[in-house]
C-alpha cells in the first residue's frame, strides 16, 4: 500500500515569532515550524537586522503540513486568535514593521481562504477597528538563527516569562475567547 501524503507550507506573521510556535506545534499532520523572516528587501537578513525594522522583513512562522490531515482551514482556525489583527505597529510589547501580522499565501486556495475568513472577522463585529492583517503572496523565506528555533521548549522559563509581560495572553482571553 503507497501511503504518499501531501505537504504544503502556511507562513504566518504574528508579531514575535517565538510566541507563533507553540500553538500549531505537535499537531497531527504538522510535519515541521521554522521561526524565521518574510518579505523584506534584503538577502539572508539576520535577526539583528530584521528586529531594526528598516529591513521591511516580517517575523513569521512557516508551518509545513499535510492538508488532507490538517487542512489550512483549521491552521487559519488557529491563527487569528493568536493576534491583535487590529493593531498596524506591531503585537502587544513588540512594536516595529518587523512584528506587523500577515498571513503569507503560498496558492490561489490559501489566499482565497484567507480573504474570506479576515472579511468574516471584519463582519463579525468582534472588533471596533479594521482588521489590518495583510494577505500576501509568500516571498522568499530565511530561516531564523537556531537558537530562535523552538524556543519555548529550548529556553521555557524565558519563554513564560516574555509571553507573561507581553499582554498577549489578556489579549487573546478578553477577545477571543
Amino acid at each position: 500500500m503507497n501511503l504518499k501524503h501531501s505537504r504544503e507550507f502556511a507562513t504566518f506573521a504574528g508579531g514575535c515569532f517565538w510566541c507563533m510556535v507553540k500553538p500549531f506545534d505537535e499537531l497531527p499532520g504538522i510535519y515541521g515550524i521554522l521561526s524565521g523572516y518574510s518579505g523584506g528587501h534584503i538577502n539572508n537578513p539576520t535577526y539583528e537586522q530584521v528586529k531594526t525594522g528598516t529591513t521591511g522583513h516580517y517575523e513569521v512562522v512557516r508551518i509545513e503540513f499535510d492538508p488532507e490531515v490538517f487542512p489550512y482551514e483549521k491552521l487559519l482556525e488557529l491563527y487569528w486568535p493568536q493576534i491583535d489583527p487590529t493593531d498596524d505597529g506591531g503585537q502587544f510589547q513588540d512594536r516595529g514593521n518587523q512584528y506587523r501580522t500577515a498571513i503569507f499565501y503560498h496558492n490561489d486556495r490559501q489566499k482565497q481562504l484567507a480573504e474570506q475568513t479576515k472579511q468574516a472577522i471584519q463582519l463579525s463585529g468582534r472588533f471596533k477597528q479594521p482588521i489590518v492583517t495583510e494577505i500576501l503572496p509568500a516571498t522568499l523565506f530565511y530561516e531564523a538563527e537556531d537558537y530562535h528555533q523552538d524556543f519555548y521548549k529550548k529556553s521555557p522559563k524565558e519563554y513564560k516569562e516574555d509571553r507573561a509581560k507581553s499582554g498577549r495572553d489578556e489579549f487573546i482571553q478578553s477577545n477571543w475567547k
